[in-house]
């Protein structure tokens, strides 16, 4: 009777399918997951990119270099405008490029005034004594940080620890 039941191979390919199948869930899930966390880090780093290339095609006037310095920020609407712009793609109004990316302050709009012998520096930046180089980046305090948010979240996964981080700088071309 023993022997019989060893031999048996009906019902085996279910028993293995039931051992596998958890496995197979929580590895399709994790992809899932994993690849929303990739669209929306790109997602950020797109939107940085673009709120960087605006910001340096503005005017020279919205920024003030009369000497080397760093975190600057510039004048204007410039700073109102290119957060905008990152958070929802528009100038004025639009909806979030992301899920619950509703603060402006999560983004810093800022300037170095580099001195032109330190790059080599030619065209337009001709007899310019410091050129603006504008920085569009999420912030890192702690209080205004894009925070990601999980497919999963419903369901009891916790996404808290997790934040969204993008930088991006161009020179300023005041086209």
């Amino acid at each position: 009777m023993f022997v019989r039941l060893f031999k048996e191979q009906s019902g085996s390919s279910a028993a293995e399918m039931a051992l596998v199948t958890p496995l197979l869930i929580a590895l399709m899930f994790g992809a899932f997951e994993l690849g929303n966390y990739f669209l929306s880090e790109h997602v950020v780093v797109k939107a940085v990119r673009d709120g960087a290339r605006y910001a340096g095609r503005l005017s020279f006037s919205n920024y003030s270099c009369t000497s080397a310095s760093t975190d600057n920020v510039p004048g204007g609407t410039v700073e109102a405008d290119t957060r905008n712009l990152v958070r929802t793609g528009q100038l004025t109004g639009g909806t979030a490029r992301l899920n619950g990316w509703t603060d402006p302050q999560s983004i810093n709009v800022t300037y170095d005034c580099v001195d032109p012998s330190s790059v080599s520096a030619s065209g337009i930046y001709e007899g310019m004594n410091f050129i603006p180089v504008v920085k569009v980046a999420t912030t890192t305090n702690s209080a205004h940080r894009l925070q990601y948010q999980s497919l999963f979240n419903k369901l009891g996964f916790d996404s808290s620890a997790l934040y969204l981080n993008a930088s991006s700088q161009s020179p300023v071309m005041g086209l």
